[in-house]
C-alpha cells in the first residue's frame, strides 16, 4: 500500500485506496466512495470506499478477536511494538509528511512537524508500558487488603478531525495499543489517507492482524456503528460531532472522551513584552490556515497597547505568504470549499453587525488560487462580544479584537463563552498570571507564549469542549479501567 501512496505523489496517480480489516486490505464490492481532493488544486487525488455498518462491526470484531492475547503479552512488549511503529514512522517521514500536505492542504513545514508529533505520540505512549500501576490499600477487616488493578477497556474506537490526521490518530491509537487495547480507527472523510499509511506500517512491522483497523465511510454510518460497538470511544472533531456521539454512547452508557471546538481568548496586558505577544498571536491564529482547536480566535487588548499591537499584528498579517502546502508558505488552503464559505459567511456577517475592518481578506479565486481552497487573512476591531466571530469557533485566518480596560473585564468578556478549551495570558505581573490559574474557566492556558501543547501535559476542554482529556499521566489513564478486589486470607 505505501507504494501505492508514493505513486500517488510521484505520478499523479490517483490511488484507489482500501480499507485494512482484520490484517487484510478490502475493497468491498458495490460500495460507492468518498473523493479525497487535494485543497490546493480542487483536484481529486484518491477515492475511499463509503464503508457502511457492517464494515464498522465486522472491524470491531476482529479487534475484539486480537485484544484477548494482546492483553495477556506483556506490557513492555506492547511497548517495544509500538516504539517499532514509531521508527516507522521516523523512516517514512517524507512520505507521510506528503500525504498530510496532499490531502490536508498545509505548509510542507507544518506537516513535518506534523509527523514529528506523530512519532513523539507513539513514543511517548511506549514509555509508560514500565508504568501501568496498582494499588494495594488496608482494609477495615483483619487478615484483608484492598487491591485496585488498572485493566484495558477491550476495543478502542479512534475517531480524528481533518486537520491534523496522522498526529491525531496516534495521540489515540499509541496509548490504547500500550495499555493491552485493540484500536479500530475512522479518519474523517477529508483526510482518510494518513490513517490508512499508518495502517501500511502496522502491517510493516508486523503487528497482530486484527489488532489496528482502519475503516472509512461517513461518521452516522461507520461512525456510529463504532461508537455503539466499541468499549471506548474517543474522538477529536467538531462540537456538533461530540453532541451526535454523546447521544449515540448514552443509549450504552458508553466509556468517552471528547476533544471538541474552542473559542481561545487571547488577553495582552499593557505590561506585556509587545513584540513577543505579537509574533504569538500572529502563530496561534494563522498556522495550519488557522485550522487549530487551540488557535487565538479572540484578541482582548488593554487600551494601553492596543493601537500599538493592532497596528504591528496588521502588519505582520499582510506580509504572511499564501500557496500550495508543497511551496512551505505562512499559509497553505484550507480544507475545502466549503469551509471557505462557512468562514467567509461569518466575517460578512459580523461586519454586517458592527465589526470595523482593520484588514480585510478573504477567498482568493484568481490566478494561482482559481481552483483551491484559499484564503488571505481577515482581522476585524469589535466593540462587544456579541458578533459571531467572537461568540462562535472561526477555524480560519480571520480574527477579531476587543479593547478592555483592566486585567479583570478581560477575565470576565474571556469568560463569556460556552467553550473552554484553550486561553492565553499575556502580562509579567506574576499576580496576574496566578488569577488566571484561578478565574480562567479553560483546561489549557498559554501564559507568556504560543499555542503547542506538550506530550507529558494534560489536553483538555472544559464546557462544550469536550471531556475526558489527552496526553501525560491522565491521558493514559483514561485507555484503563479500574477493577478493585476485597482479598481475605482469614
Amino acid at each position: 500500500m505505501l507504494e501505492e501512496f508514493r505513486q500517488m505523489l510521484s505520478e499523479g496517480r490517483p490511488l484507489t485506496a482500501r480499507m485494512f480489516v482484520d490484517g487484510a486490505w478490502q475493497d468491498p464490492a458495490g460500495l460507492g466512495v468518498d473523493e479525497v481532493e487535494d485543497p490546493a488544486t480542487g483536484r481529486v487525488i484518491a477515492t475511499t470506499p463509503k464503508g457502511t455498518r457492517a464494515h464498522a462491526e465486522e472491524a470491531l470484531a476482529a479487534a475484539r478477536a486480537a485484544q484477548v492475547a494482546w492483553a495477556k503479552v506483556p506490557a513492555v512488549e506492547r511497548g517495544r511494538a509500538v516504539q517499532a511503529l514509531a521508527d516507522a514512522v521516523r523512516t517514512e517521514g517524507e512520505l507521510l509528511a506528503r500525504i498530510v500536505v496532499a490531502e490536508q492542504g498545509k505548509p510542507i513545514g507544518q506537516a513535518r512537524g506534523e509527523i514529528g508529533a506523530t512519532e513523539t505520540f507513539l513514543r511517548y505512549a511506549a514509555e509508560w508500558s514500565r508504568r501501568i500501576e496498582g494499588e494495594i490499600l488496608p482494609s477495615d477487616s483483619p487478615q484483608e487488603e484492598v487491591w485496585i488493578r488498572r485493566l484495558p477497556h477491550g476495543v478502542v474506537a479512534g475517531l480524528t478531525a481533518w486537520n491534523y490526521p496522522s498526529a491525531l490518530a496516534t495521540r489515540k491509537m499509541g496509548p490504547a495499543l500500550v495499555a493491552g487495547n485493540a484500536f479500530v480507527l475512522k479518519a474523517h472523510e477529508f483526510t482518510p489517507l494518513s490513517g490508512l499509511a499508518l495502517a501500511a506500517l502496522g502491517e510493516r512491522i508486523g503487528l497482530p492482524k486484527g489488532l489496528v483497523n482502519v475503516v472509512t465511510g461517513d461518521g452516522r454510518n461507520v461512525g456510529a456503528a463504532l461508537v455503539e460497538g466499541a468499549d471506548m470511544t474517543t474522538m477529536t472533531g467538531s462540537t456538533r460531532a461530540g453532541r451526535e456521539i454523546y447521544a449515540t454512547g448514552a443509549r450504552g452508557i458508553k466509556n468517552l472522551r471528547l476533544e471538541l471546538g474552542g473559542k481561545a481568548p487571547f488577553i495582552v496586558m499593557e505590561d506585556a513584552d509587545l513584540e513577543r505577544a505579537v509574533d504569538a498571536a500572529v502563530a496561534a491564529r494563522f498556522t495550519n490556515c488557522g485550522q487549530i482547536c487551540t488557535c487565538n480566535e479572540r484578541m482582548y487588548l488593554h487600551e494601553a497597547i492596543a493601537d500599538e499591537f493592532l497596528a504591528r499584528f496588521v502588519e505582520k498579517a499582510k506580509a504572511l505568504s499564501i500557496g500550495p502546502g508543497i511551496e512551505d508558505p505562512d499559509l497553505g488552503p484550507k480544507v475545502s470549499g466549503g469551509e471557505v464559505e462557512k468562514v467567509e459567511a461569518m466575517t460578512a456577517a459580523s461586519i454586517e453587525a458592527g465589526a470595523e475592518v482593520l484588514l480585510r481578506g478573504g477567498p482568493l479565486r484568481e490566478g494561482r488560487y482559481e481552483h483551491g481552497h484559499f484564503m488571505s487573512p481577515t482581522v476585524l476591531e469589535v466593540r462587544s462580544n456579541d458578533v459571531p466571530v467572537m461568540k462562535d469557533e472561526v477555524f480560519g485566518p480571520v480574527v477579531a479584537a476587543k479593547r478592555v480596560g483592566s486585567y479583570e473585564e478581560a477575565l470576565g468578556l474571556a469568560n463569556d463563552s460556552a467553550y473552554g478549551l484553550s486561553a492565553y495570558v499575556w502580562s509579567a505581573n506574576l499576580r496576574r498570571v496566578f488569577q488566571a490559574a484561578e478565574d480562567l474557566h479553560f483546561g489549557e492556558i498559554y501564559c507568556n507564549r504560543t499555542n503547542g501543547e506538550l506530550v507529558q501535559g494534560f489536553h483538555t476542554g472544559w464546557g462544550l469542549s469536550g471531556l475526558g482529556g489527552e496526553d501525560g499521566k491522565w491521558g493514559f489513564d483514561g485507555y484503563l479501567r479500574k477493577k478493585t478486589m476485597y482479598v481475605n486470607w482469614a
